[in-house]
C-alpha cells in the first residue's frame, strides 16, 4: 500500500512541476493605434519575438494595433488601469502628466531625426524622462522618429506670412498650434478621420503631417502643394507601466531596454529612408513640392509663441537644442 501511494504521489509531483513551469511564463500586452503595414507595428511585432528569445520564453508580448485597445488617451489610462502593460505614444500625451516633457513638440526644436536620436541618448532626455516616471509612475524605455511634420495646401508657403488667414486643421495639441497661430493662420482641430473630406470640401484648406501620412491618407490627391517646413520632427515614445516594470528584474529590464531601443532605431530608419523617397514621388504625382523658408518660419514662432504660455521652460529647449 505504501508503495502504491508512493508511486500516485511521484506521478502527481511529474504532473505539477511542468504546470508549476509554464505558470512562470508571463504574458504581456502591447498595445498602439498605427497600422499594421506601418513600421511601429512592425518592429513592436519584432521587438515581442525578440523579448520572447531573449528571455528564454519567460516573457510573451502580443501586440495589439489600430486602436484596438482603445484610442490613444485610453491605452495611456490603461497603463495605470493595468489593462495594458506597454504602449507606443506621443509625448504631447506624457505632457498631460508632465507638461515639461511638451517641450519637445515646440516648432523647431529639433534639426532633424539624428538631432532627435542625439536627444534620446542626452542627460536632458534622462532628466526630462525621470520626470515623467515620477509624475505617472510609468518608464519611457525608448523613443522612435515619428517623421517631420509638414504643411500642405492649394498655394506655396514659402514664408510665415504666407499663412496669414489660411484655414488649417492642426491637432488639438497646444505645441501643434504654435506655428500656424504665430503666423496668422485660422486653426481648426478637425479629426483626423475627416480630414481628407474636409480638404475636399474646402472646410479648411490645408493641414499638417509627416510626408508618410500623407502619403498614407491620400492628402495628396486634395491638395496641389507640399511644402517643406519643417515645423516639427515628430516622434513617439515606448512605455512601459509602473506594475510592470517594477516587476521586472534588473536583468529583463535590461534585455527589455536593449530590445526596444533597437526596434525604435530600426522603424525610425525604415521612416527616415521612405521620406526621401516620397519628395521624388509626389513630384512624380504632379504637385508642386516647395523648399519653405524654414529660418523665416523659426523667427516668428520664437517671437511670438512664448514657452510659459504651454508650460515649458526656455531651460529645456536651450539645452535640447544644444545636443550634438
Amino acid at each position: 500500500m505504501l508503495r502504491k501511494y508512493a508511486v500516485l504521489f511521484g506521478t502527481i509531483a511529474a504532473i505539477a512541476m511542468p504546470m508549476a513551469s509554464a505558470s512562470a511564463q508571463t504574458a504581456l500586452k502591447w498595445a498602439h493605434v498605427y497600422e499594421t503595414s506601418e513600421p511601429f507595428h512592425t518592429e513592436s511585432v519584432w521587438a515581442a519575438e525578440e523579448i520572447k528569445k531573449r528571455t528564454d520564453g519567460r516573457y510573451t508580448v502580443d501586440v495589439f494595433p489600430a486602436s484596438q485597445l482603445g484610442k490613444e488617451a485610453d491605452i495611456n489610462q490603461g497603463l495605470t488601469l493595468g489593462t495594458v502593460d506597454i504602449i507606443i505614444s506621443g509625448s504631447s500625451f506624457a505632457a498631460r502628466e508632465y507638461p515639461r516633457i511638451g517641450v519637445t513638440y515646440y516648432p523647431y526644436i529639433f534639426r532633424d531625426a539624428d538631432h532627435l536620436l542625439a536627444y534620446a541618448k542626452s542627460d536632458i532626455y534622462k532628466e526630462l524622462t525621470a520626470g515623467y516616471e515620477e509624475a505617472s509612475g510609468h518608464h519611457i524605455v525608448a523613443t522612435t522618429y515619428y517623421g517631420t511634420r509638414h504643411a500642405t495646401a492649394n498655394k506655396p508657403l514659402e514664408k510665415c506670412a504666407d499663412m496669414q488667414g489660411l484655414k488649417i486643421r492642426v491637432p488639438d495639441v497646444p505645441a501643434y498650434l504654435a506655428m500656424p497661430r504665430a503666423c496668422g493662420a485660422n486653426t481648426a482641430p478637425i479629426a483626423f478621420a475627416e480630414v481628407y473630406l474636409a480638404l475636399q470640401q474646402g472646410t479648411v484648406e490645408a493641414q499638417e503631417n509627416p510626408l508618410t501620412t500623407i502619403e498614407a491618407k491620400k492628402f495628396y490627391e486634395v491638395q496641389t502643394h507640399i511644402n517643406l517646413t519643417g515645423h516639427i520632427v515628430d516622434h513617439l515614445n515606448t512605455i512601459v507601466s509602473q506594475t510592470r516594470w517594477s516587476q521586472l528584474s534588473d536583468e529583463d529590464k535590461a534585455i527589455f531596454t536593449e530590445v526596444m531601443q533597437e526596434a525604435a532605431a530600426r522603424a525610425t530608419e525604415k521612416i527616415v529612408a521612405r521620406e526621401q523617397e516620397l519628395v521624388q514621388e509626389f513630384k512624380d504625382k504632379g504637385l508642386t513640392v516647395v523648399e519653405s523658408d524654414t529660418a523665416d518660419f523659426e523667427k516668428n514662432v520664437l517671437e511670438k509663441a512664448t514657452f510659459e504660455e504651454f508650460g515649458y521652460e526656455k531651460a529645456d529647449w536651450e539645452a535640447i537644442r544644444a545636443v550634438k
